[in-house]
């Protein structure tokens, strides 16, 4: 189906937003009147901008406070109207938007409201405009779509249709099985917009959160399968207020909203994408430093063993059990430091690059990956290297698709490392979880790329006080949670030290693991003795368990499921380390707890 954004959806200048829109792939925009009248561009300068840049005007919006008013209103209404009328003819644009009035001008009287918009009907048709009412979920007296709809009918003017919005209809708990009683030929126009469920106001939860589809929590699709059976073959639009977007750069927004209707034409039926791939496990986490040194002594303190060194490239193989870390030092790409992974995404100091996910098809999971927008990041290699894809998500982490030893037609990543002489490092440990923190405006966007293109499965958000204000999380995870990924917005976005990146190592025996760690030199992040003490209130453990917690700094949390233990290393770079001990039916993180790990970083700057 053709796909359309309205220009209130992306920040920047209307040429910027039409920019944006059309290298992202729409086909088509809805024009907000606030952007046309603060445009430089005359309307027809307008036009040939959107028809340079292959997109059509598919709206104009919105008309307010129209029908339904005293005949003396309505007049006034009905002499303004041609103006607009003219201007959409030089833009090229044949539908406008009426929204139900919220004035207190208007009367609650359905006829009075189908006749007035019945005359502004036939003054639009005039000029080869049609007029789609829409139902505001705050109108003062129509604010359902099925109200808006009976006044259409009864109007019964070839030029008036309806518009159906999925925020308005979904906010106010309305069913929408009954949208398909209405004929296709009469929804003029479909816009969507997703939303987290939310208690509050309906116009200020509309004016500031709603969101793409797939970003929230309501059924879009289900409402979208109901158009679609009327025969509907318009556009879908996206119309979201949103204020994070509206600070965004527009370029990767107008990315992310195309991806969500990619999506959702896949989960109604009227799109084909390549089949999801979901990863089966972590092949590598890839850190980038300047100095590998710090990196290397806090990896050695982990029980981690250098078992192999690229061939072509300085980085380093690290192993533990069946962790992998790599590690690489190469030189900077860019000023002040700043490095970039072995395939090209900049670094600032010691950061986490990269991760390799084991993929049953990775030539199908790159296919996918760039069918939903996503880059294919081009990899500075030698012949002899493995050919390995590589994509980038919202926060630029490479996400390379792996095959290890599994398939004879696929390269082996680990065949572009020789080995080096070692001692053996500690045994049993894997990697549990990354934590990746985003940037402030990309907390959806990365929801939504992990969902859709790797077919990761979103947990809840979760908000977790910070001493400087609050950290949002949600983990993605595959089925058997073999795949965790933890998706992180800092409180402070400015702080690349305290909301950083880190890699959780599953222990047998955490309180093993971090003796081993002491012994061998490494730093394990000091918790306040008040946090011990509250735990020994909350839970019945013993004085000897508790005093062995104090000592290491380790955490506990516990629910239906089970028991988890962890602590944390101090931080490298952007990068730290924790080490957890998971009961099988535990499916949490410790979350909890995040508040005082976050304010003993804070301490120890």
């Amino acid at each position: 189906m053709r796909t359309s954004i309205a220009t209130v959806s992306l920040s920047g200048s209307l040429t910027e937003k039409l920019t944006a829109a059309s290298r992202a792939g729409f086909d088509g925009v809805e024009i907000f009147e606030n952007d046309l009248l603060a445009s430089a561009l005359a309307p027809g300068e307008i036009r040939s901008r959107c028809a340079d840049l292959g997109l059509s005007i598919d709206l104009y919006q919105p008309m307010r406070d129209v029908e339904a008013v005293p005949e003396d209103e309505f007049a006034r209404n009905l002499r303004r109207a041609p103006h607009k009328f003219e201007l959409m003819q030089e833009l090229g644009a044949d539908t406008v938007l009426v929204c139900s009035s919220v004035s207190p001008l208007a009367l609650d009287d359905d006829d009075l409201a189908a006749s007035q918009l019945a005359r502004l009907a036939s003054l639009a048709q005039d000029f080869g405009i049609r007029v789609a009412y829409e139902a505001l979920a705050w109108g003062r007296h129509v604010s359902t779509y099925d109200h808006a709809w009976r006044i259409v009918e009864a109007a019964g003017h070839p030029a008036l249709g309806t518009c159906l919005d999925s925020f308005h209809i979904l906010s106010r708990g309305s069913d929408p099985k009954g949208i398909e009683d209405i004929p296709g030929e009469k929804i003029f126009f479909l816009q969507l917009a997703d939303a987290p469920l939310l208690a509050m106001d309906v116009l200020q939860w509309s004016r500031h959160y709603r969101c793409f589809p797939g970003q929230g929590g309501f059924d879009v699709a289900g409402l979208v399968r109901h158009v679609l059976r009327t025969g509907y073959d318009g556009p879908l639009s996206l119309e979201v207020f949103n204020d994070v977007f509206r600070q965004a750069e527009a370029g990767p927004t107008a990315v992310d909203a195309h991806r969500s209707l990619l999506v959702l034409q896949e989960a109604v039926g009227v799109g084909e994408l390549p089949a999801s791939v979901v990863p089966t496990g972590v092949a590598f986490a890839e850190l980038v430093t300047p100095d590998a040194e710090p990196v290397s002594a806090l990896l050695g303190a982990l029980g981690f063993a250098r078992t192999a060194r690229h061939r072509s490239k300085p980085v380093d193989l690290w192993e533990q059990g069946e962790a992998r870390i790599l590690v690489n030092t190469g030189p900077a790409a860019l000023p002040h430091s700043r490095l970039r992974s072995s395939g090209g995404t900049p670094i600032n100091g010691t950061g986490l690059a990269a991760i390799g996910l084991e993929s049953p098809d990775p030539r199908a999971a790159a296919r996918r990956a760039e069918a939903l927008l996503a880059p294919v990041l081009p990899r500075r290699r030698a012949p002899q290297d493995a050919p390995l894809d590589a994509v980038a998500a919202p926060d630029g982490t490479e996400l390379f698709f792996c095959a290890s030893g599994r398939d004879p037609e696929l390269a082996d990543w680990r065949a572009d490392f020789a080995a080096v002489p070692h001692e053996p490092g500690s045994a049993g440990a894997r990697i549990d979880h990354l934590a990746l923190t985003q940037p402030w405006h990309q907390y959806d966007a990365a929801t939504l790329f992990h969902r859709s293109v790797l077919g990761l499965h979103p947990q809840e958000s979760v908000d977790v006080a910070d001493p400087y204000g609050l950290l949002r999380s949600r983990a993605v995870t595959n089925g058997d949670g073999n795949v965790r990924i933890v998706l992180g917005v800092g409180a402070a976005p400015a702080d690349d030290t305290l909301h950083a990146q880190h890699i959780a190592l599953a222990v047998p025996d955490v309180v093993a693991a971090a003796r081993a760690f002491r012994a061998a030199g490494g730093g394990l992040l000091p918790i306040p003795a008040n946090y011990h003490d509250d735990l020994a209130a909350r839970y019945e453990l013993a004085d000897d368990e508790l005093d062995t917690y104090r000592d290491l700094g380790i955490l506990y949390d516990r629910d239906a499921g089970g028991v988890f233990r962890h602590c944390y290393t101090r931080t490298v770079g952007r990068v730290f380390f924790e080490l957890v001990e998971r009961d099988p039916g535990y499916r949490g993180y410790g979350a909890q707890n995040a508040p005082v790990r976050l304010a003993a970083q804070h301490a120890g700057r």
